[in-house]
């Protein structure tokens, strides 16, 4: 066996299903001569400092787990200075971005095309000093993914993010802010904002916007305007809901590069997972930044 394959995975991710696919797994990797090195991680950050040390001695980097399992992973690719494909098997509650690749959700043909599909150069963010595959978001709803507990998710799924949200309404923030992206500043109060590269968010297809593409160095910018009475608000819930998204009470558009900037820090979520508070952020895209593999 010449090609080797570090394969990472959260086992508790989803409802834990890996815990009974993984000998098929690996049983699946060995069939296409793959010498495997496995590494469950235990807490987060394992992840990237697994692959930032030591994906240069493989040619096939994979991971199994949920969306944040998956920004550890290429953010550790990206800080290694290598650039190996990135193979993903998704296992998580949502797992967005695996639906926008049109990954399999079943584990073993999502392991079939890791060894068996075809390299695709897709889109990832830069977000000041880090990194993040699919999605930055803040304001409403932002700090759902990793607060819930693991458990919950596991058991309610979609459900879980949206009865956690739904207790938040009756105190809803909203934040001053200046966007500025190339000639275009934007300033205005917002209750939610989020720059995506991906069909879906939350499971919630086509809510970023029509024609949608990974690699084509753009982001989606969608920015909600903080509502004045109830009405707006049950207008702008339902336009989400329609995923009639272009309407009076958003900023909608694309771009390769935008900052934000308010007088206070906003807490951000990167991926699912939290971003940290800034006052200034800039978010960058690096068009065709990773190799991941998808169906041939």
């Amino acid at each position: 066996m010449s090609k080797k394959l570090l394969f990472v995975y959260n086992p508790r991710a989803g409802k834990a299903q890996i815990r009974t696919k993984l000998a098929d797994i690996l049983d699946i990797f060995v069939a296409k001569e793959y010498e495997i090195t496995i590494f469950p991680t235990r807490k987060h950050d394992d992840a990237r400092q697994i692959v930032e040390r030591c994906s240069k001695d493989y040619e096939l980097v994979v991971c199994s787990g949920g969306d944040g399992t998956l920004d550890e992973v290429v953010t550790g690719m990206m800080q290694s200075g290598c650039r190996r494909p990135i193979g993903y098997i998704p296992a998580g509650s949502t797992n967005d971005f695996g639906g926008s690749l049109s990954l399999p959700k079943n584990m073993l043909r999502a392991a079939e095309v890791v060894v068996g599909g075809r390299d695709f150069a897709c889109d990832i963010g830069s977000f000041n000093n880090d990194l993040f595959v699919y999605i930055a978001a803040f304001g409403l709803f932002t700090d759902v993914s990793y607060e819930t507990k693991q458990d919950v998710k596991n058991v309610l799924g979609h459900m879980a993010y949206l009865l956690e949200g739904m207790n938040r309404l009756s105190a809803i923030k909203s934040y001053v802010m200046k966007v500025t992206c190339g000639d275009r500043v934007i300033e205005d109060e917002f209750i939610f904002g989020m720059i995506t590269n991906s069909m879906s968010v939350g499971g919630f297809k086509n809510i970023t916007g029509k024609n949608v593409k990974l690699d084509d160095g753009l982001f989606e910018v969608t920015l909600i305007k903080n509502p004045k009475n109830p009405v707006e608000l049950s207008s702008i819930m339902v336009s989400l809901l329609n995923r009639n998204i272009d309407s009076s009470y958003m900023y909608c558009f694309r771009t390769a590069e935008l900052t934000l900037e308010s007088a206070e820090p906003v807490t951000w979520t990167l991926d699912g997972e939290n971003g940290g508070s800034h006052s200034v952020v800039n978010i960058k895209n690096i068009c065709k930044g990773i190799d991941i593999k998808v169906k041939k």
